[in-house]
């Protein structure tokens, strides 16, 4: 084998997908969504974007995690989403795409259940 093939397969070996050119597909976008709607609903944002961004390095072992309890998640959720946000995850801009959506989510959502019911927000209060 030449030095120059030699030097192209390694370099394909090691290359990573550029994060920046990261687009999901209609139904990625779609579960992601979802998944993030739910954490805001459950008013876990933080701790969510938290997590994404300390294990940003790993989110492909978080994927492959995601494939082996597909068994088990699929009881809850059909296996079809539970695969494609497996594979979403997989992807390296997947996390940066996460957690930009997670905070439009929340940005959109009302900040407390008191406001949506007419109550003033106890932060609001002259200390």
């Amino acid at each position: 084998m030449s030095r120059r093939r030699l030097i192209d397969r390694l370099r394909h070996a090691f290359a990573v997908e550029d994060p920046d050119a990261f687009t999901p597909t209609d139904r990625e976008r779609e579960i992601a969504v979802r998944v993030c709607r739910e954490i805001v609903r459950r008013r876990m944002t933080t701790p969510a974007i938290m997590l994404l961004e300390m294990s940003r390095p790993l989110n492909f072992l978080g994927a492959q995690a995601l494939h082996f309890f597909k068994p088990f998640g699929s009881v809850f959720v059909d296996a079809g989403s539970w695969e494609t946000f497996a594979a979403f995850v997989e992807r390296r801009g997947s996390v940066e795409f996460l957690c930009r959506t997670l905070e439009d989510e929340a940005a959109a959502t009302p900040r407390d259940h008191a406001e949506i019911e007419g109550e003033s927000d106890p932060r609001d209060a002259d200390a």
